[in-house]
């Protein structure tokens, strides 16, 4: 279990931590450091997410199921629901409470996004945690500059990551029983190619909707179970 939930708990641990320091250590963050090791890390998920996407047997299901899954993604609108579920949150909580302030915008920024679903998956399926890893060393920053300026609220919202991204692992690691090996290497290079376009997000080379491309996540093994049928029937 613990195995299991280390990705998470390392990211809980990162949060915790930041935020303390952020307080009671470090009064302000210098913009232009921040920005440098937040471009580092940026690089780091664009090279973890290379190495998941090269580990595909079939770059077809890969293309088919990205395109197909953007197309479905813009169809549900996806992105623009995460959007507006963080716009009404930030909404409903007055800014005149600091602490409850701090902590709905740390949570909104740890847990609405396309990296803390496919790192959670990641590592329910297939016990990798290299993108949480990169999540906790981003979240680690950004909890130390939101620590210094919105106060300890900050340090609550290890609490939703906690429980949020630990139930998404549990219940993948539960459906990891269903998956061939085949369908979870695909699953993961599917997943690599949205983790790379997040690291290109956070460089700022583009402003990719990537939530709309998490329908691949679904599509990917789908895609991989009906060739290996194919292969049989064939």
């Amino acid at each position: 279990m613990v195995m299991v939930m280390l990705g998470t708990l390392v990211n809980v641990v990162a949060i915790i931590l930041g935020s303390l320091a952020g307080h009671f250590v470090i009064p302000a963050i210098p913009e232009s450091m921040s920005q440098t090791v937040t471009a580092g890390v940026a690089l780091a998920v664009v090279l973890i997410g290379m190495d998941m996407a090269l580990t595909t047997q079939n770059l077809l299901i890969i293309i088919v199921s990205l395109a197909l899954g953007g197309a479905i993604g813009e169809l549900a609108g996806i992105q623009g629901a995460l959007d507006r579920l963080g716009d009404r949150v930030r909404q409903a909580v007055p800014s005149a409470i600091g602490v409850g302030e701090a902590f709905v915008t740390a949570t909104l920024i740890f847990c609405v996004g396309p990296m803390a679903i496919m790192g959670a998956i990641q590592s329910g399926v297939a016990g990798d945690h290299a993108t949480l890893y990169a999540k906790s060393t981003l979240d680690g920053i950004t909890s130390l500059v939101l620590g210094s300026t919105l106060g300890l609220g900050v340090l609550g919202s290890a609490v939703p990551v906690f429980l949020y991204q630990g139930g998404i692992t549990l219940a993948a690691a539960q459906l990891s029983t269903l998956l061939t090996a085949d369908m979870v290497t695909e699953l993961t290079a599917s997943g690599g190619m949205i983790i790379v376009a997040l690291g290109l997000n956070m460089l700022g080379v583009t402003s990719l909707r990537v939530a709309n491309l998490l329908p691949a996540l679904v599509l990917a093994p789908a895609l991989s179970l009906l060739s290996e049928m194919l292969s049989i029937l064939g």
